[in-house]
């Protein structure tokens, strides 16, 4: 391990690494080897309410009077303080999550340092407008950050969507109290080291994991916090938005997914089926966007399930720290007898295993890329989101089946086509219920382009322009001239 891991890991709260208050300790744990990694402070109430204080003091004080250039220019700074120490982050985030080094390298860090300077940019750019209502006033709008935003990041992303959170909490003007998923800590806590190390005063970013029963309800329910983000569970979500409803603080959700990719036989089946399998195996299948539906048309139906299955077989499944490594271990142990128990229901539902279907090791979270025929609609592992490495194949007849299909679940994050008809390509992206719609493609994702769903998929939009809406308050200024 080229970089020194204290084993024993405190909160950050005030710009200072603190035991929990309670003196309790939780461990996290390497998935690929199921070997103990640390043990991190586990925050409770006590602590949340000291890094909300912290918050709110930051807010209110040394934050309050930086001229936004001046927050732009720490942004960057940040941004070149993770880029000077982005190999141990890699290393970090890979042996806390099983994520292979070589998708975080290639991924997760360019999104993390572009972000950063996407927002880094867009600091002093947050204009309200003058709006000519009388003639006997001046009036004009002012956007004011909200104050105090609890951030609550996955497990599955930690680097990258905590970066999603922080980065444009902090160019509005907002303090943030981050709480990580427990069960991926460590690079959380590191970012918050280092963006002290950049310059940011202290109680600007407070990091503080512990459980979502005490730490996240703790956070959530806090009179003083003004704003919750959320990436997680729809059943988590719920239970947010009822814990927000004390003080009425704003609330963004993303949440899950089971999402579509609709294949047509006119679409180039090799690349599709090349798009469909990263789209369902890339980081183990735990993304909220994953491909987990694949539509294919009858026509072709025989040939995308056998092209599917073979490429599922050639995927090298083991340590994420080997930079030729393509998937990695599921994150917990939770998870993957969570994926298993879904395999045995499809299996019991009368769906066919035609690749992997099983644990590939004795030791660590290891399930191979499964792919399921013989799918149909109303099976539970076609309607509920599995969260791994797991793909059913459903066949379709025409664009009005494949319209129901695609749509016919609580989810609405994304979808994808495939398809050479200009005309199909529109007439789906329209017609079909998701945040994203992928053409020709699917999975990617840039900082500059809205990101969100509906129903089960959660509420309100992150990334581009529009994040800097959950971030700040619409003031009118009205003054009058006598003119």
């Amino acid at each position: 391990m080229p970089f020194d891991l204290i084993k024993r890991q405190n909160l950050l709260i005030d710009g200072k690494r603190v035991p929990a208050q309670s003196g309790r300790y939780f461990t996290t744990v390497n998935p690929a080897t199921e070997e103990v990694i640390a043990e991190v402070a586990e925050a409770d109430e006590a602590d949340i309410d000291a890094a909300v204080r912290s918050a709110r003091a930051a807010f209110e004080g040394p934050w309050s009077k930086m001229r936004a250039a001046d927050r732009g220019k720490l942004l960057l700074k940040f941004a070149d303080v993770i880029r000077d120490h982005q190999d141990e982050l890699i290393e970090l985030e890979s042996l806390d999550s099983g994520k292979p080094v070589s998708a975080i390298r290639r991924q997760d860090m360019p999104a993390v340092l572009d972000t950063l300077t996407y927002y880094a940019g867009m600091a002093d750019k947050i204009n309200g407008q003058v709006i000519p209502a009388r003639v006997d006033a001046l009036t004009y709008t002012v956007r004011e950050p909200l104050g105090v935003v609890g951030a609550i990041v996955p497990w599955n992303f930690p680097l990258m969507i905590g970066m999603w959170k922080i980065a444009p909490a902090l160019a509005c003007g907002c303090t943030v109290v981050l709480k990580p998923a427990e069960i991926t800590p460590l690079t959380a806590l590191r970012l918050g080291e280092l963006a002290l190390e950049a310059g940011f005063p202290p109680g600007v970013l407070n990091v503080v994991p512990g459980f979502g029963k005490t730490a996240g309800n703790a956070l959530v329910e806090h009179p003083d916090v003004d704003k919750i983000t959320f990436t997680g569970s729809p059943g988590v979500g719920r239970s947010i938005l009822r814990g927000a409803a004390g003080n009425l603080k704003r609330v963004t959700l993303e949440l899950g997914g089971k999402s579509a990719n609709i294949i047509f036989p006119d679409a180039d089946i090799d690349a599709a089926v090349r798009a469909a399998a990263a789209g369902i195996f890339f980081n183990t299948g735990q993304v909220c966007s994953a491909g987990s539906r694949i539509l294919v048309h009858e026509a072709i139906y025989d040939t995308v399930i056998e092209k599917l299955a073979a490429r599922a077989t050639t995927i090298r499944v083991g340590d994420p720290q080997d930079a030729s490594t393509g998937m990695g271990p599921l994150v917990s142990d939770v998870q993957m007898k969570r994926v298993l128990d879904y395999i045995d229901i499809g299996v019991k539902e009368g769906a066919t295993v035609v690749a992997g279907g099983k644990r590939c090791t004795e030791a660590g979270y290891f399930v191979a890329p499964t792919v399921f025929g013989g799918v149909e609609h109303e099976m539970r592992i076609s309607q509920e989101e599995i969260f791994g490495p797991v793909a059913t194949v459903i066949k379709f007849k025409d664009e009005e089946d494949a319209l129901r299909l695609a749509n016919g679940t609580v989810y609405s994050l994304a979808a994808g086509i495939w398809s050479a008809d200009i005309g199909r390509v529109h007439r789906f992206a329209r017609r079909l219920k998701a945040g994203t719609v992928w053409v020709n493609t699917f999975g990617p994702t840039d900082i500059r382009l809205p990101w969100g769903g509906s129903r089960d998929s959660g509420f309100g939009r992150e990334h581009g322009d529009m994040a800097i809406e959950n971030f700040t308050e619409t003031k009118v200024v009205w003054i009058n001239t006598g003119a």
